[in-house]
């Protein structure tokens, strides 16, 4: 199993490591203090049924190590193809995909794009940006609830990338998980939409203080919400001081111009090519 989730996935070789059988024992015991049990107060972070915080640690640390041997394979594929890796993360039903299929629409003859898609089953996503008109390819995750860089290695084998493009990672819904998997990505893009609360940047940290970008999306419906936007605003500073923060609106269009250009200007980076030419 994967020791930092627990999803019962296998590991980048496809071994398990769980033994298949029930524990007897319990392992060390958590935290219980003002009526709160917190079974991330381990030196691991985490806590396994039957698996010592040491133990837990080092299967943890071997997932995380040979991940980030594949992270770098992609990281350097990418590099020389010139292309703007980003990994969009966040809770299902955020609005990932349909902030993809505006982008998508908006940048046509601006950027080439593809996409990667992650999803436990069906093609629908990829299916819809295929639609609106870029290159995709669906990854399905069974049981996991997160991409791997291995996944996404073999991804890029059937992706065509265009220097000085855009390739959008939409990783598994999951506020969790994904946090910890470099995929080789240049950046993490939280989307975090009003319908979710303001206080999800406290409860779910470690993804917040990965990500470089959040987007708050779906302000088009704050009129209708009990949404505080300068609460949620300073929970993700709080967490995660030099996170930049941008409104938007994959229905409207509002604040998508902004990041654009944000994308943009680490598109031209990206791509010494275009940077030559300028």
């Amino acid at each position: 199993m994967c020791a930092i989730c627990g999803c019962g996935t296998a590991d980048d070789h496809g071994h398990s490591h769980s033994s298949g059988h029930v524990h007897h024992h319990h392992g060390e015991a958590p935290v219980i203090e003002a009526g709160a049990i917190d079974f991330g107060a381990g030196v691991a972070g985490l806590h396994i049924a039957g698996l010592t915080q040491a133990r837990t640690l080092r299967i943890e640390r071997d997932i995380l190590s040979t991940n980030n041997a594949f992270a770098e394979v992609n990281r350097g594929r990418l590099a020389r193809a010139g292309v703007l890796a980003l990994n969009f993360v966040s809770s299902p039903g955020s609005g990932k995909t349909s902030l993809l299929v505006r982008m998508i629409t908006d940048l046509n003859g601006r950027l080439p794009i593809a996409v990667i898609e992650g999803d436990q089953q069906t093609t629908r996503d990829a299916d819809r940006i295929r639609a609106a008109g870029a290159s995709a390819v669906q990854i399905n995750t069974g049981k996991g609830c997160h991409l791997n860089a291995h996944m996404v290695g073999h991804a890029l084998e059937a992706l065509p990338l265009e220097a000085g493009g855009l390739l959008f990672i939409e990783n598994v819904g999951n506020l969790v998980c994904p946090a910890a998997f470099d995929l080789g990505e240049a950046h993490k893009v939280v989307v975090l939409s009003v319908t979710e609360g303001e206080d999800k940047p406290l409860k779910y940290p470690d993804m917040f203080a990965a990500s470089d970008l959040m987007l708050l999306n779906k302000v088009d419906l704050l009129p209708h919400l009990d949404f505080d936007v300068g609460a949620c605003l300073a929970a993700a500073r709080r967490v995660n001081p030099t996170i930049q923060i941008l409104c938007v609106s994959a229905r409207t269009g509002a604040g998508l111009q902004s990041f654009y250009a944000w994308m943009e200007s680490r598109a031209a980076v990206a791509n010494p090519a275009r940077l030559g030419a300028g």
